[in-house]
């Protein structure tokens, strides 16, 4: 057995608003580098990229590998449904991929510039249906998200996959949530949860930003399968943004980003008095409302969670400039990874002391993200969240204290009060 990191979740060039960078010599070589060992191939029911895997994945005893970097690929992708849920699914080889194309082309566009995702013109339930009578798995994709996920119209994963919900043995989380909000819903206590980044262009400050540590025989679907359904300890650790950072934690005006408690956008009929904007209602607060437990709890196959800030934003701060693209940012980045190998190992495993010998300024911000001295600015309404890396206990303290009107998800609304929010 091995463990290997995993970005289940990612997109091709045919997807819409996806970089043309998204091919897979490009993916499997910022996969390495990233620390990722595994990808999942993406859009697998497109046509032209179905074409493009084949000319560059090899298959080797039922896996399928881009060979130049030694990274593993598997099949699957992400559909919408009439309902505007998202799913992601996994399938065992390129005759399924085949065999699912025909069964679902009644249903959707599946072709063309911006179908890398399609939308099928029928329910959650018979989706499943087919991508299991293909030999596949289906579970929800970023099952928290306000617009397009099973928890922001359904109340259950039974409302929404009907009879099919027994052969759910996985949520992807979604960068709002965690572990900890997600098993606060009783149902989801039965299923493993797969971090994954969704990731739209090829570089490591999207890709790997959430990944899951699974451990496999081989990287494989047939493996994959195993763990999802039967073996889920050997799921070893989620790894993702705080879900602070997410751009859907808080319930926020989706134009001004002011934040609101529940109560409050209720009584302004979720409409901001401010710009005229709407208010969304935040993964947090829904979550809170299907929640059964109101403490941390969690089955005993769950693994750890692991908050994680990518590399560059690290950088970034410890450096005081403003852009992530910066040169000084980007130089600083690539000689870390070219010491220590990947951007997974400088964030996690390297010793301090080590990475102090490149660049005393970002060993000392990686110190206190490994120390968990990270405050967030917290995100909603489409704004991503902001963290604040402390370099020292007094000063985390001190920053809390400081900006305590705007951290979290507190409602910066000054209208009048509900007895809630005294």
């Amino acid at each position: 057995m091995r463990q290997f990191d995993c970005d289940l979740h990612i997109h091709g060039l045919y997807s819409g608003g996806t970089s043309n960078n998204m091919v897979v010599p490009t993916l499997s070589k910022q996969a390495k580098l990233k620390g990722l060992h595994v990808l999942v191939s993406g859009d697998i029911l497109h046509k032209d990229w179905l074409e493009h895997l084949r000319k560059h994945l090899v298959e080797e005893d039922g896996c399928f590998k881009e060979e130049e970097n030694n990274v593993y690929f598997i099949l699957g992708g992400e559909i919408n449904d009439i309902n505007n849920v998202h799913h992601i699914f996994f399938l065992p080889d390129f005759n399924s991929a085949y065999e699912l194309r025909e069964k679902l082309q009644k249903f959707a566009k599946l072709d063309g510039q911006g179908f890398g995702r399609p939308t099928l013109n029928t329910n959650a339930e018979n989706i499943a249906q087919l991508v299991i009578d293909s030999g596949g798995i289906i579970g929800p994709a970023h099952a928290f998200t306000p617009y397009y996920s099973v928890f922001s119209h359904f109340n259950s994963i039974k409302d929404c996959y009907g009879s099919m919900a027994e052969e759910i043995h996985f949520i992807e989380l979604g960068l709002s949530a965690d572990s900890y909000f997600a098993d606060l819903i009783e149902e989801n206590q039965e299923r493993a949860f797969l971090t994954c980044s969704d990731a739209h262009s090829p570089w490591p400050y999207r890709l790997g930003r959430e990944f899951t540590r699974i451990e496999m025989k081989k990287p494989c679907f047939s493996e994959l399968k195993k763990v999802l359904e039967h073996e889920k300890e050997r799921i070893k650790l989620n790894v993702g943004l705080d879900p602070r950072e997410g751009k859907y934690h808080c319930t926020a005006c989706n134009r001004c980003y002011t934040k609101y408690s529940v109560e409050s956008a209720i009584k302004l009929n979720w409409r901001c008095p401010r710009c005229k904007g709407t208010i969304k209602k935040g993964v947090r607060d829904r979550i809170l409302e299907l929640a059964k437990f109101h403490s941390e709890i969690h089955p005993e196959f769950r693994p750890e969670y692991l908050h994680i800030i990518p590399l560059a934003e690290i950088i970034k701060l410890a450096l005081g400039v403003e852009n992530i693209n910066s040169q000084a940012v980007q130089s600083t980045w690539q000689e870390l990874v070219s010491v220590f190998g990947s951007e997974i190992a400088v964030l996690v495993d390297v010793p301090i002391v080590e990475i102090a010998d490149i660049n005393e300024l970002v060993a000392k911000k990686i110190e206190s993200f490994r120390k968990k001295r990270v405050l967030y600015i917290a995100g909603g309404g489409g704004k991503y969240g902001e963290p604040i890396i402390c370099d020292s206990e007094e000063e985390f303290e001190l920053k809390k204290l400081e900006l305590k009107d705007v951290l979290e998800c507190r409602s910066s609304f000054k209208g009048q009060k509900t007895l809630n929010e005294f």
